[in-house]
């Protein structure tokens, strides 16, 4: 078996070598932010949506937008505004009038990697209808279905500081999220990187590196990274200790959790966890990969009291205080 496994990490660095490619081109253009570009390639790699929240100018559009480029894939930026309509989205039908038939026109969701600006800002029907195509990678125009094609990426954001006009995702939308990030402000040093490298109108070219074919090809090789069964059963540790603390010797919390985290968060745990272990190069999964991106997929899925609320208790403390009880393997 240690052969076996030695064989398989040399087949993983190789077949994972065009992360380093990656992360150093979008590097000429983002500087720092490593968490939301390891995150970037974890949703592309897993074929699972992220939802980004964070203050405006911190490089969210551009890091996605940079993405797209170096992976020579298609990019459309949404703005979600009240007034937004579905067919804004997907498409609708448009009477010809030289043929005298309906042609389908399709929208912007007909692309690789889609950035929703602001999602919370229309109204719950294009929110459902954006929520549909992610789900189901498909769209329905007319009485025709489209398939979406791959790879499709969404990346919505949401300003957490001003929540005038805003629609709030509901919690069975937002579970649909593989990864709720929260993009922070970058460091001294890295602000004043920001300063030199785009203190003029030049923004940095960057080139492709792949294509889409080996991104695609990848995500074959990240559902063969081994995960140890006693790795498995901290995964689904750590979710149950969300749904029943008290059985995982957090009595205090019980009273804190209205609703914990469901079956979809364990999926993605261990899909994020091997897409994680992947990019590190490594053809195996570690608690400590578990625990790394275990926030990012917890964080969105528990829903709290109003108990905790009136203790200032966040769903992201209570996800802390899991994985500080939970036995690592």
């Amino acid at each position: 078996m240690a052969v076996d496994m030695t064989q398989h990490n040399e087949l993983i660095k190789e077949e994972s070598s065009f992360v380093t490619l990656l992360k150093t081109e979008i590097g000429k253009v983002i500087v720092g932010q490593g968490k939301m570009v390891d995150r970037l390639l974890i949703g592309i790699l897993t074929r699972g949506h992220i939802l980004l929240e964070g203050v405006p100018g911190l490089a969210k559009t551009l890091a996605v937008s940079t993405l797209a480029r170096v992976i020579d894939t298609g990019f459309k930026r949404i703005q979600f505004t009240p007034d937004l309509l579905p067919a804004d989205l997907i498409g609708t039908m448009v009477f010809n009038q030289k043929t005298g038939e309906f042609v389908v026109k399709k929208g912007p969701l007909f692309s690789n990697i889609i950035l929703a600006d602001e999602i919370n800002r229309a109204p719950a029907k294009v929110q459902s209808a954006l929520l549909e195509a992610m789900q189901e990678r498909q769209v329905t125009i007319g009485e025709a279905t489209y398939p979406l094609e791959e790879p499709f990426l969404v990346l919505a954001t949401q300003n957490p500081i001003e929540q005038e006009g805003t629609y709030p995702l509901p919690e069975a939308q937002v579970d649909r999220f593989m990864l709720k990030l929260k993009v922070v402000y970058p460091s001294r040093e890295e602000e004043k990187q920001i300063l030199t490298r785009m203190g003029t109108d030049k923004i940095p070219e960057v080139s492709k590196v792949i294509g889409v074919d080996r991104i695609i090809a990848a995500r074959s090789v990240v559902e063969k990274i081994y995960i140890d069964p006693k790795v498995e059963e901290y995964i689904v540790s750590i979710v149950y200790a969300s749904r029943e603390p008290q059985a995982a010797g957090l009595e205090e919390m019980k009273n804190l959790i209205a609703y914990g985290a469901s079956p979809r968060a364990t999926i993605n745990l261990l899909r994020a966890a091997r897409a994680h272990a992947f990019i590190r190069g490594r053809g195996y999964v570690t608690p400590e990969d578990v625990k790394s991106i275990g926030m990012d997929v917890l964080r969105h899925r528990i829903i709290t009291t109003y108990e905790a609320e009136a203790e200032n208790i966040l769903a992201e403390d209570i996800v802390r205080k899991i994985f500080d009880s939970v036995e690592v393997p």
